[in-house]
């Protein structure tokens, strides 16, 4: 490479790397230099050691959002993949109008995360809400679905499985790489569908089940928006929807414990990270490549 090419690649290479530095790296280490002292946002950052950690091992509202954000992690991603890998085995078979019902189903994971469906959400399964007047219809009167302790964390759940769209996608363009010619050649063996499925889809479309998986769980770990809105960002009622993100917010935010609050995002990424490598060593047995 000559010097001509060399500028003219550091000129376009630049870009990233300001923003590289000024708005991924220099604040990751920012916060981690916070997460060793005790900041409020208004005075200088005090050093305090392992204080924050000594404080996490202590902190029972930490441990009710870890708890909450690990059912809703493990209960509503497996759901959610579940959905979209069936209904995109269903619209493989060359459905009239394809196109439009992947736009339909593609929709809810647009707006899952934003303000406006949030409060729709919370305006569904109130005491009022829509679902309670379908129900009235037939003599049932509901609970406030996101009053009450032992339903609230289940409406979020099910908000979060109504974006499958995103996974749904990636499904099917995986489904639509699968050769014809194997399913052809198990029917005239006498496979019924049921075993092609087990014994052609699901192992070819091993690493696109992993992919979703991954991004998945990473994405459910960093849910914020839905928690915040549907408890007007106190997490309850009980912390039943205290989510991690929510909790970090609220130390971070609402008490002014910077400090606290980055030693807990640190905590966030160990754990997504620690899971992450979980997923990886794990796929070898069950994810099979296309040598």
């Amino acid at each position: 490479m000559n010097s001509r090419d060399g500028r003219a690649a550091a000129v376009f290479l630049a870009p990233w790397v300001v923003g590289l530095v000024v708005i991924t790296a220099g604040p990751m280490l920012m916060s981690l230099y916070l997460s060793f002292t005790d900041y409020n946002l208004l005075s200088n950052a005090n050093f305090t050691g392992l204080e924050n950690i000594q404080r996490m091992l202590d902190d029972d509202r930490l441990v009710k959002s870890l708890t909450v954000t690990m059912v809703y992690v493990f209960v509503s991603t497996p759901i959610q993949l579940a959905v979209a890998l069936g209904l995109a085995v269903v619209l493989d078979r060359g459905l009239r109008g394809l196109a439009l019902y992947r736009s339909i189903f593609y929709l809810p994971s647009l707006l899952g995360s934003s303000v406006a469906v949030a409060i729709l959400w919370k305006r569904v399964f109130g005491v009022d809400g829509l679902f309670n007047q379908f129900l009235a219809l037939f003599g049932i009167d509901g609970p406030g679905w996101i009053s009450s302790p032992s339903t609230a964390l289940s409406t979020l759940i099910l908000l979060h499985v109504w974006t499958f769209g995103a996974p749904m996608v990636i499904f099917l363009a995986g489904l639509r790489q699968i050769p014809r010619e194997f399913y052809e050649a198990a029917a005239v063996d006498g496979a019924s569908k049921r075993q092609q499925f087990r014994r052609i889809t699901l192992p070819l479309l091993s690493p696109i089940i992993f992919f979703n998986l991954v991004l998945g769980i990473i994405g459910a770990f960093q849910s914020f928006t839905q928690a915040f809105i549907v408890s007007d960002g106190r997490g309850g009622p009980s912390d039943s929807t205290l989510f991690f993100t929510l909790y970090l917010y609220q130390q971070g935010f609402q008490n002014f414990n910077m400090g606290y609050a980055s030693a807990l995002a640190w905590l966030l990424l160990i754990i997504i990270a620690a899971f992450t490598a979980i997923n990886f060593w794990v796929s070898k047995y069950w994810v099979f490549y296309d040598n």
